[in-house]
């Protein structure tokens, strides 16, 4: 793989996932996965953020009328977001 000529490598010659990510990332984004992770399996998760990180985003976006837009924006219940923020909340509480 080193001396081959990366402009060389079109992405209907690579074998199918690496086909996949070449067409979104490019061929030498793919050579890099090849090269790091090749011979393993990779689930990725449904969610692309931390829990720690998306309750800090929507503590901050919560404008007191937003838990449906909020639910949408990051993909989870409005049940889910309700309880992040009221779990929130009691923190704050228990804090002061």
């Amino acid at each position: 793989m080193q001396n081959m000529d990366v402009s060389s490598i079109k992405c209907e010659y690579l074998n199918g996932a690496y086909n996949e990510l070449a067409n979104l990332l490019g061929i030498e984004a793919v050579l890099k996965i090849h090269a790091a992770y090749r011979g393993q399996q990779i689930t990725f998760p449904v969610q692309l953020f931390s829990k720690d990180f998306l309750r800090k985003q929507i503590v901050e976006e919560y404008n007191g009328s937003n838990i449906k837009q909020l639910a949408t924006k990051y993909g989870y219940s409005e049940k889910w977001i309700r309880k992040i923020l009221k779990s929130s909340l009691e923190d704050e509480k228990c804090g002061q």
